[in-house]
């Protein structure tokens, strides 16, 4: 029979109609015959497809974060690159022989106020140097290595800074509280002329300061009719707590032997030109 049927099917037409019925009636066993075969390949497929997608989206989170972290740098440089155009901005305008320095380490003693910055002898670094911000008077060298020296900041207990008042000359001395935003002026009478508002400034007295440089502002007056002197409180304009950037100033204009050292101050004469020493 089937040497028959596959003769006629081979000779003739007359089984096409047959075939196309049969064809029709076992599509349905054929589809559920290679169902396990295709769910296999479906499932395989998408496993592939899920740990690909798995280990590209851990790709892109590692690059997303090594991106973050890249940004974050940039921010800081950028925030750096402003400051430091702020202290080569006030460098040209105060007269006098400079060099920028950068903070190295605070000294977390108590009642201690001092900072380390990164210029020492080998840059021509003395003892007694006043040392500023970007806004005013930071403090004054008490220490100095090769490659480093100590400042004592003006809120240190133990510091102590003529100042004037800017607005009526008014001379005085300010000395260091112990807190970090406070600084103190004892000897001023009740009736002394000054207010809270009013700049201070440096004297020039004593020869530790040059004169004109912003110290503080007064934030509080109390007189005391009971005593000699009115307690006043004053908030120092440098940014003492979060400054990383300093100026160290000489107040003559004789240039400083510095040996061998890849900086030296800059020399800014009065018509604003900075000329670095050799």
């Amino acid at each position: 029979m089937s040497l028959s049927l596959l003769i006629a099917d081979y000779r003739g037409t007359k089984l096409h109609a047959l075939r196309s019925l049969l064809s029709v009636t076992l599509y349905p066993l054929q589809s559920l015959a290679s169902l396990p075969v295709d769910f296999y390949n479906s499932v395989s497929t998408t496993m592939i497809s899920f740990v690909e997608l798995q280990k590209e989206n851990q790709r892109l989170k590692e690059t997303q974060l090594i991106n973050d972290a890249r940004l974050l740098k940039l921010a800081a440089l950028e925030k750096e690159n402003i400051r430091l155009r702020v202290l080569l901005e006030n460098s040209f305008q105060l007269g006098e022989q400079v060099l920028v320095a950068e903070l190295l380490s605070v000294k977390l003693a108590p009642y201690e106020h001092t900072v380390v910055v990164n210029k020492g002898s080998r840059f021509g670094i003395h003892t007694q140097q006043p040392v500023l911000d970007a806004n005013g008077i930071v403090g004054q060298v008490i220490r100095v290595l090769p490659n480093s020296a100590e400042v004592m900041l003006i809120t240190d207990p133990g510091h102590a800074i003529p100042v004037e008042v800017n607005r009526n000359g008014l001379r005085t001395i300010a000395f260091g509280s112990g807190q970090s935003n406070r600084l103190h002026l004892p000897f001023l009478a009740n009736n002394a002329d000054i207010v809270p508002g009013d700049l201070l400034v440096t004297s020039g007295l004593g020869g530790g300061f040059p004169a004109g440089y912003p110290v503080a502002v007064v934030d509080k007056f109390e007189a005391r009719p009971d005593k000699s002197f009115a307690t006043i409180y004053a908030t120092p304009k440098a940014q003492l707590e979060t400054s990383r950037e300093f100026l160290i100033v000489w107040s003559d204009s004789t240039p400083v032997e510095l040996g061998n050292q890849q900086s030296a101050p800059v020399a800014v004469d009065h018509s604003g030109k900075a000329h670095v020493q050799p």
